[in-house]
């Protein structure tokens, strides 16, 4: 299967100080800080390698990887994706080491398990709901602990933990054969959790007969068939149930080029993102579920934007994006990067001066991201509550060099702007591409021109690209230009370029390069982003950014929906060498401020306002 874009390898890419990188170092220390007892100790359990007879450690893992959940040990697949990752984007030998520790206890867990199974659960609670046993969610928790066996392998490159993971497969096969097509599909009905892709993802590395089997065992025809046919099976359906199994069609049709894996993917997407709609954060559901097709007005909640739903969908954006070269996919995975990875993890607060907070300085993952007015995110801890997302958490942090750069036949694509630095390959010659945010704000500590020429905070984004190449070389650099753009200039090396700047769009640069300096500037607005069924109903943005009003209430605004910038200005814009994203409203009956919704940490806010005209506040 030949896809436009391909991913470039993780050491290829480096994260250079920013937002980003900060969270991947808070990220890593988190990874770190659980004990690999603890980590393993419900795989240890089932296998008979744990005594609940042995006091637990003060610091046992509790929540859903309590030993009295059924849902325990789902976490340590996460852990190992992430860890994986970790390892192949910086060379973390620390990481490393306990990764490979853990596979070999878990190895040490299939021996004593008669050679086969693997898992953190009892087999049992498969045959359970073959009987129509509740039971909760058995092979999305089985599924966590593959994915970690293959990442270890495929990025990691630990070939024991693909013997684990064939070995384990063999109990799959066998059990899933001793029923009929009917009997399976009651199976898959009841959840089926991602294990379609590790079935796609063990036949494109072993080529087994018995895992092409698996995954055409695992087509959920009950599910794809009306989707196929135009049914909407998504309303109200749980998101994170469905998203999973359209990733496995992905790997699938990755794997062997059957288009009808590929045509329930862009299906999925059509009935789950174009057709539906977005909140302007960019996330979908309310209470785990879908909203109706741009039906969203009822469902702003205190469960909207769960966090694994975000995540998942971000890589099927990613997937597309591949396929297609499509930029809209890069603007989703964009919006969702800041409105929801960003906004629901690895949050810091910065209070100096002896400034004493009524709460922590730190939020670790907040499962959802509540919409209605006078929200709050609920934050999880360390080690007592191990939601879903806490394993989502860890994977989406884990590197975040990822969805940057793709390499085509061409040359390669700038689809993010993060501070980075990228080491290509182009027809042997070796390209380095350091790309560097200007925040255009001169040093308070010393006098310059910046200080003088730039008084307040740009509204813009400038960012600067520093080619080196060892000898000339021939490519196509193509810059995504965002969707919420208001202008763009594109200069390389001090001119200014004659090129379509279109929102939505990649705008392709092909010369011979050697030592080149592209600088990119994006004018950002205030915007307002309406809810589609109720349009006096609106979210304020700066470019990609929503903003989030401090605020305990539903309160109503006024004002002209065209000027947004007359409601919102700025206010506390700069600190130190550095301009800040801060607004405040003009002309209210109460004035608030508004923040970044990625700055909240435990303060009360409101993303959703009702705007009215301001002659309605006459009448």
């Amino acid at each position: 299967m030949n896809t436009i874009y391909k991913d470039l390898p993780y050491k290829s890419v480096e994260l250079l100080p920013g937002i980003l990188k900060k969270k991947v170092e808070s990220n890593r220390k988190y990874l770190l800080s659980l004990n690999t007892e603890n980590l393993l100790r419900n795989h240890y359990f089932e296998a008979g390698l744990w005594s609940t007879n042995n006091k637990p450690d003060n610091d046992i893992h509790w929540g859903w990887e309590s030993p009295t959940c059924q849902l325990r040990g789902h976490f340590l697949g996460h852990w190992l994706s992430a860890a994986a990752r970790l390892y192949a984007a910086t060379g973390d030998a620390e990481v490393k080491g306990k990764a490979d520790r853990i596979i070999s206890e878990l190895g040490k867990c299939q021996k004593e398990n008669g050679g086969e199974w693997v898992g953190s659960i009892p087999e049992k609670y498969l045959e359970w709901i073959s009987a129509g046993k509740d039971v909760w969610a058995p092979q999305y928790n089985l599924h966590k602990t593959f994915m970690g066996l293959l990442d270890m392998y495929r990025i990691a490159g630990n070939k024991q933990a693909l013997d684990i993971a064939i070995s384990w497969s063999k109990w799959f096969h066998r059990w899933s054969g001793q029923y009929t097509r009917e009997e399976f599909d009651d199976i898959l009905d009841y959840e089926t959790g991602g294990m379609l892709e590790i079935w796609a993802d063990l036949y494109e590395i072993t080529r087994s007969s018995e895992h092409y089997e698996l995954m055409q065992r695992y087509y959920r025809r009950r599910l794809f068939d009306p989707m196929l046919n135009g049914v909407d099976v998504l309303t109200n359906m749980h998101a994170n149930t469905t998203i999973p199994e359209i990733l496995g069609a992905a790997r699938a049709w990755e794997v062997t080029g059957e288009k009808l894996w590929r045509d329930i993917v862009e299906c999925y997407w059509r009935m789950a993102v174009t057709e539906r709609g977005t909140y302007c954060t960019g996330g979908q559901t309310c209470g785990e579920v879908w909203t109706p097709p741009n039906a969203m007005s009822a469902r702003l909640g205190d469960k909207n934007q769960e966090h694994c739903t975000v995540y998942n969908m971000m890589r099927l954006a990613e997937f597309l994006f591949r396929w297609t070269g499509d930029p809209i996919y890069a603007d989703y995975w964009e919006r969702n990067l800041y409105n929801g990875i960003m906004a629901q993890g690895h949050w810091e607060g910065f209070f100096p001066n002896g400034y004493k907070h009524e709460f922590p300085t730190k939020g670790l993952i907040s499962y959802f991201l509540p919409l209605r007015p006078g929200s709050r995110k609920g934050w999880g801890s360390a080690a007592e509550d191990f939601w879903c997302c806490h394993g989502t958490l860890v994977q989406a942090n884990a590197t975040h060099n990822r969805g940057i750069y793709f390499d085509n036949s061409g040359g390669i694509a700038v689809c993010q702007y993060i501070p980075s630095r990228v080491n290509w390959n182009r027809d042997g010659t070796n390209v380095v591409i350091n790309q560097a945010v200007n925040t255009q704000a001169g040093s308070c500590a010393a006098i310059n021109r910046l200080n003088r020429e730039v008084k307040h905070r740009p509204a813009s984004l400038m960012v600067d690209f520093y080619i080196t190449c060892e000898k000339p070389v021939e490519f196509d650099l193509k810059l995504r230009i965002p969707w919420w753009i208001k202008g763009a200039s594109i200069f390389i090396n001090g001119e200014k370029q004659a090129v379509n700047l279109q929102p939505s769009t990649l705008c392709s640069l092909l010369r011979t390069w050697k030592e080149d300096k592209i600088t990119v500037e994006f004018e950002k607005k205030i915007t307002v982003c309406p809810l589609p069924d109720d349009p006096e109903v609106v979210a304020f943005m700066e470019g990609p950014v929503v903003l989030a009003g401090l605020c305990d209430e539903d309160m109503i605004m006024y004002g002209d929906r065209n000027h947004p910038e007359t409601l919102l200005i700025p206010d506390n814009e700069r600190e130190w060498s550095n301009w800040i994203t801060s607004y405040r409203t003009r002309g209210q009956d109460r004035n608030i401020r508004f923040i970044p919704l990625y700055d909240i940490g435990y303060e009360k806010y409101s993303v959703y306002f009702r705007l009215l005209d301001s002659s309605d506040k006459i009448r």
